[in-house]
């Protein structure tokens, strides 16, 4: 079996595992800059996550040429 397949799936797992992520951020509570104070951790621990994921995205797969049983 081709990594094509084994792509699609991955790709499509990690999309929907990013969508995950956006869908937990919240909105602040208030118009000013103060109110975006609280949420700095949780859009840190986000963008790091968004990296890592990214990272993963961009070099999943690329050293094999054929799937195997011990891959799946």
């Amino acid at each position: 079996m081709g990594k094509n397949r084994l792509e699609a799936f991955s790709d499509g797992v990690i999309a929907i595992l990013i969508t995950i992520m956006v869908l937990e951020l919240k909105v602040p509570h208030g118009e000013s800059i103060g109110a975006l104070v609280p949420l700095i951790p949780v859009f840190l621990s986000y963008v790091l996550s968004f990296v890592y994921l990214g990272i993963y995205w961009n070099n999943h797969l690329h050293a094999t040429g054929k799937v195997t049983g011990p891959i799946l």
